[in-house]
């Protein structure tokens, strides 16, 4: 991965950020419950990225509030980026060929699979989570995707204009100026600190030198 530029990296890991990704995830529940056909659908995608989500935030504040993790697997939560863009990107490319082939349709969503992967690969070139925490975060994405496009694999596709869905998941381009990062970690921290009562979250230098939880306090 060195062999490639850091500006490279940083360029592919925004493509996995919860500012771009939250409003994406969202417009795709908006599109597939407009119809009344395709609104079962919609609570499908949203049961199934909400769990991810919530498995996700649950394991950053159990590590950033009480130190839950692993120095041997050097684990502190499960990569978000990773599990947004393996999530989402899978299931909008999946839309967008939604008046394709069965075939085609899965290609699309396997593309997802591969981008998704290249973001997990940026987090660890720009050395923010460590193998294990994007494998994880691979793992939950795959997941949420997987399970929903094989729910759909055996029903009549929603039929969406692609056109409309790839602006509106791109709206937020809009808005926000490429590589700005939203702040989902820090507000982590911050309420993760809050229930446990101490003054700052627990870090990854914590875990690595043995701090005993008790000694940021």
């Amino acid at each position: 991965m060195h062999f490639l530029p850091d500006s490279f990296w940083y360029t592919v890991t925004w493509f996995g950020d919860s500012g771009l990704l939250l409003p994406a995830a969202a417009w795709i529940a908006i599109w597939l419950g407009v119809r009344t056909s395709t609104r079962p659908i919609a609570w499908r995608w949203l049961l199934l990225f909400g769990a991810g989500g919530a498995l996700v935030a649950l394991s950053k504040i159990a590590f950033m509030g009480w130190g839950v993790g692993s120095a041997f697997l050097n684990f502190t939560g499960v990569s978000g980026h990773t599990m947004l863009a393996t999530s989402v990107w899978p299931v909008a490319f999946w839309l967008v060929a939604a008046h394709q082939s069965p075939r085609v349709r899965l290609s699309a969503a396997m593309l997802g699979w591969v981008f998704g992967a290249l973001i997990g690969l940026s987090r660890l070139a720009i050395y923010v989570h460590s193998k294990s925490e994007v494998a994880a975060g691979f793992a939950v994405g795959l997941a949420v995707s997987g399970v929903f496009v094989w729910l759909q694999h055996q029903r009549p596709p929603p039929r969406l204009h692609w056109v409309l869905l790839v602006i509106s998941i791109c709206s937020p381009l809009l808005f926000l100026r490429p590589g700005t990062q939203a702040p989902t970690h820090d507000a982590l921290g911050v309420i993760a600190a809050r229930l446990a009562g101490v003054e700052r979250p627990f870090t990854r230098a914590d875990l690595m030198q043995g701090r005993p939880r008790a000694g940021i306090r």
